[in-house]
């Protein structure tokens, strides 16, 4: 008998797109249907997502890329974050008194990386044009889409601030009337203007498709937008969390030049699977660290709905994310990352795990360095500014409540074997002033930096922060063979690895993967502003069985139960080789209720 899954099990042999709203998985599938690319039908769907999760993403966001040709040996890490501005110190904001860099406002902007990741996804992977791929945000943009109920709360929480500071954000996110509805039509004509202009742009300056890629990446970095955000960031100081205004450091020379580099991944192997991440600028490989140590187990005899089998992979996630907190950075030591990913090493970590629940913090020595555990942390936050905080789906959003922006995801493969996982975040609406003339605000992914000197992940001029966004590809057999992900902040890759162990471990199909009970825990350093910890926690849906959640009471956890269907928006897209032909399979996930899959 077929296990019963809120959605079906969609497969196909055209294409199969998923993501974490309907109209851009639509929208992909269109690019598809047109004769295009997995790559190009990715790029579409991206900046479509711009448009309809305004709350979750946007324009002057970030977009880590993992791309897999047909053929490739290993996917392309495309990284779409971009660095800390020159002028960025840890001085500098010691002389601004701050203890942490704030959750919002102007000050925690990085050069906005998400445009030059798609546009070098389109151009050195995809064959449609720049006009193919931009058209559809623009008509969503210039002609309307269906509010989400997610965004018009975080548009409600943040309307006071609005008002009252960010008034360019009040011009386009408060109508008339107030507050938008959810489920009316919102518009964003200043984007789809911009967009237009750029589009005409790129179109004059040749006829060309690359040249036009070019044209555009450089209008963006070299030309009117980068000249625009250098203007608004000297004339303008915006509130932000610290509960004062201040200037920002980006400006028209950090942007100048600046395209997104083009790196190779990181791996580990796993039965037949060989699973591929992002470098430790991210905090991908705290997934291949969970699945080393759990390679040394015997989770494949547990139940996922069981108390043995949450109890190891929260105790599992609470020492990979220790390792994270102390070693993962754009300055992480040599050799440090492969210690990390080494058997050996996981065969030290897993010997920490016991029966009780862990309380402290335990990062690692890899090659016998001693760690240090980021010890500048704000005491108290600021109550009065919204905006700021965690992304999380754990909790539903409250009106006049502090709003937190999250992320979003997109997974694609085609008909020839070309995969792709992305997840697109930062530049939401609530989480900056929107710059005049642009339509979008900008990022501000610096707060992930630590103030503290000498560490892996401590702000330094023109380096990367170590970002949260973290897509997911696997090969099986030496062939790309999954792409997924899941918006969540410090969630995601505990989302993804039980994706991963549902799928690859327990042999659950990925709709069935996907909908399987889960839970995280908050037993880390969190990566947004305020930065707090909660030791011992331990975040469970309420589907859980009575006997499971006494379970792991009984060992100490932390438990709080959330809502049935409260844990992450994964979201994945496979390509399933048989002997008689490939099958193409996506799922997305039923929590949140947008996000949806398409196969044919």
């Amino acid at each position: 008998m077929t296990e019963f899954t809120t959605r079906p099990e969609l497969s196909g042999t055209f294409g199969a797109v998923a993501s974490t709203h309907w109209i851009a998985s639509a929208v992909g599938m269109r690019l598809l249907e047109a004769g295009g690319n997995a790559f190009d039908a990715a790029v579409a769907a991206g900046f479509t997502l711009q448009i309809v999760e305004p709350h979750l993403n946007g324009p002057g966001g970030d977009a880590p890329i993992l791309a897999a040709r047909a053929d490739d040996a290993q996917p392309t890490v495309i990284c779409g974050q971009g660095p800390a501005p020159s002028t960025a110190t840890i001085a500098a904001f010691d002389e601004r008194g701050l203890e942490m860099i704030p959750g919002t406002g102007l000050l925690a902007a990085c050069v906005p990386g998400a445009f030059g990741a798609w546009m070098t996804l389109l151009r050195d992977f995809g064959t449609r044009s720049l006009r193919d791929v931009i058209e559809p945000a623009i008509y969503y943009a210039r002609a309307g889409h269906p509010l989400l109920g997610n965004a018009a709360d975080a548009i409600a929480s943040v309307a006071t601030l609005f008002a009252d500071e960010w008034t360019s954000s009040a011009e386009l996110y408060l109508t008339t009337g107030g507050i938008p509805a959810a489920g009316s039509l919102f518009r964003n004509p200043a984007l789809a203007d911009f967009y237009e202009t750029l589009l005409a742009h790129a179109e004059a300056v040749s006829g060309n498709r690359e040249a036009q890629i070019e044209a555009a990446l450089a209008y963006w970095y070299d030309g009117p937008v980068a000249e625009t955000i250098d203007r608004f960031m000297r004339t303008t100081e915006a509130m932000d969390t610290s509960g004062r205004r201040h200037h920002g450091l980006l400006c028209g020379a950090d942007m100048n030049g600046w395209r997104p580099p083009v790196e190779r991944p990181i791996s580990i192997d796993h039965g037949d699977y060989r699973l591929f991440k992002c470098g430790a600028w991210s905090q991908g490989p705290a997934l291949l660290q969970a699945i080393q140590i759990l390679k040394g187990t015997d989770i494949g005899a547990m139940p996922p709905e069981s108390a043995d089998y949450v109890h190891l992979v929260c105790e599992t996630l609470k020492l990979v994310m220790a390792d994270r907190d102390a070693w993962y950075g754009d300055a992480i030591p040599d050799g440090v990352l492969d210690d990390l990913l080494s058997d050996t090493y996981a065969a030290e970590r897993r010997a920490l795990i016991g029966g009780a629940a862990s309380h402290e913090l335990r990062p690692g020595s890899p090659l016998g360095l001693a760690p240090r555990i980021p010890s500048r942390r704000q005491k108290t936050a600021s109550a009065g500014v919204a905006g700021g905080g965690e992304p999380t789906m754990a909790r539903p959003l409250e009106v006049n409540a502090l709003q937190r922006g999250d992320t979003c995801h997109v997974d694609v493969v085609d008909k020839w074997g070309n995969m792709v996982s992305a997840t697109p975040s930062g530049g939401w609406l609530q989480s900056s002033p929107a710059v005049p003339g642009l339509g979008f605000a900008l990022g501000t992914r610096m707060q992930m930096f630590w103030l503290d000197e000498g560490l892996p992940g401590s702000l330094a001029p023109s380096t990367r922060p170590r970002t949260t966004l973290t897509p997911s590809l696997a090969y099986r057999d030496g062939k790309p063979y999954l792409a997924f992900g899941t918006p969540g902040g410090d969630q995601q890759e505990q989302w993804s690895l039980l994706l991963w162990l549902a799928h690859a471990v327990h042999g659950r199909p990925l709709q069935a993967a996907i909908e399987t009970p889960a839970f995280h825990t908050n037993h880390m350093l969190a990566s947004f502003w305020p930065r707090e910890a909660q030791l011992g926690s331990l975040v469970l849906e309420s589907r859980f069985p009575a006997a499971t959640i006494a379970g792991l009471k009984a060992r100490g956890h932390e438990v709080t139960l959330g809502g049935p269907w409260s844990e992450g928006r994964l979201s994945a897209c496979a390509l399933d080789r048989q002997p008689g032909g490939s099958l193409l399979r996506a799922a997305a996930n039923p929590r949140g209720m947008q996000g949806y899959a398409i196969a044919r």
